[in-house]
């Protein structure tokens, strides 16, 4: 599936699309394989409509311009289609690219409400932050599904499925139970065919817990929310309103170092950035998110103060990363957040933020 923070938008142009009627039809575009170096890797989505408008984007240039030019027919026929892009077809298309990758790209017609049955299904798994998969079939016996392709979503449970064969329902499940991370196109023969499915794990937003109110939080929240990230912000003062400045959509709550958990409830969050300017209380909040299962623990401040934050919490790097952020020569509050967002998605990405022009691997 599209990232977290690009399914959001997604999700809203599907939703115009069917408020409108589907008024002059729509078209979703799937990225389903790729080779070598492209602008995106499998699972990303566009949203073709009938007028033209277009949401999110699956490749650079000119595939793209390809890719809506044949939503359009797409859109006229009401019959899903595959296209590729690599030395067999559209070889063109892919040299003017210039990144030597190969894509495989399926798209579908969007004409009526049963078209988009598992929106709401993916919608729902990603709210409630539970682990879950999507598997789309769209070939049989080296054909793709006409008129459009099928699928199954799980969460927990079957969420919403229109496979129409038990066979490859019972292998979804089973193979789709065990998938990893990263998008993968499985091949399932059943007595009624050889079908090839995408199946998708489906990750939740990113949680980030903000602890201070101060202008370097603020800017913080905001980058974050830029990002689709879910926010969070703790303030230590007691009474008072909310400050005026917090981002659209970020939470607020109120606590003290003792208190914290407790006012976090069950919530889960993946990374947490403390930032009260006060060394003593900051130890104190540490302390208490160092119990917590976080991918990322940062702290700000200069080094002699990160040194202090280390001894006085028993936390070394990389479990506490102080002081937060990426050596970008960070100064102003909004500089530092951006810093200190890039960490946290090197971090949740695996990765160690590196120059890329100095590495030799894959950029994704």
């Amino acid at each position: 599936m599209n990232t977290p923070q690009e399914f959001a938008p997604l999700l809203a142009g599907l939703r115009r699309l069917q408020a409108q009627g589907f008024a002059g039809g729509g078209a979703l575009a799937t990225l389903t394989r790729t080779q070598g170096s492209t602008f995106r890797r499998a699972g990303a989505r566009m949203l073709v409509c009938g007028d033209g408008q277009i949401v999110r984007g699956l490749s650079g240039g000119c595939p793209e311009r390809d890719i809506v030019a044949r939503a359009q027919g797409v859109i006229a026929s009401g019959r899903a289609e595959i296209v590729r892009y690599n030395r067999e077809h559209g070889l063109d298309v892919m040299v003017e690219m210039g990144c030597g990758g190969e894509l495989e790209v399926l798209i579908e017609p969007l004409s009526r409400d049963e078209d988009l049955h598992f929106v709401d299904a993916v919608a729902d798994c990603l709210a409630s932050r539970r682990d879950g998969f999507l598997a789309t079939a769209y070939t049989r016996d080296g054909l793709c599904l006409s008129p459009r392709p099928q699928r199954l979503v799980w969460c927990g449970g079957v969420a919403s499925s229109n496979l129409d064969d038990p066979a490859l329902t019972e292998a979804v499940l089973a193979q789709g139970g065990s998938a990893g991370s990263a998008p993968l196109v499985q091949s399932v023969d059943t007595a009624r065919g050889g079908y090839e499915v995408l199946i998708e794990r489906l990750r939740p937003p990113h949680a980030l817990l903000l602890v201070g109110v101060t202008a370097g939080a603020v800017a913080l929240a905001r980058f974050a929310r830029t990002l689709g990230w879910l926010v969070t912000m703790v303030d230590h003062q007691q009474d008072g309103a909310a400050p005026e400045d917090l981002p659209p959509g970020s939470g607020f709550l109120r606590a003290m170092p003792a208190t914290l958990l407790q006012a976090l409830g069950p919530r889960q969050y993946d990374s947490a950035v403390v930032m009260t300017h006060n060394l003593e209380r900051d130890i104190d909040y540490l302390r208490e998110l160092a119990t917590l299962p976080l991918a990322y623990l940062g702290a700000i401040g200069s080094r002699s103060r990160a040194a202090k934050l280390h001894a006085g919490t028993g936390l070394l790097p990389p479990r506490l990363r102080a002081p937060a952020g990426l050596d970008l020569g960070s100064e102003t509050p909004e500089e530092i957040a951006l810093a200190i967002a890039a960490e946290i998605l090197a971090a949740h990405s695996g990765r160690a933020g590196g120059v890329l022009s100095a590495l030799d691997g894959p950029i994704h």
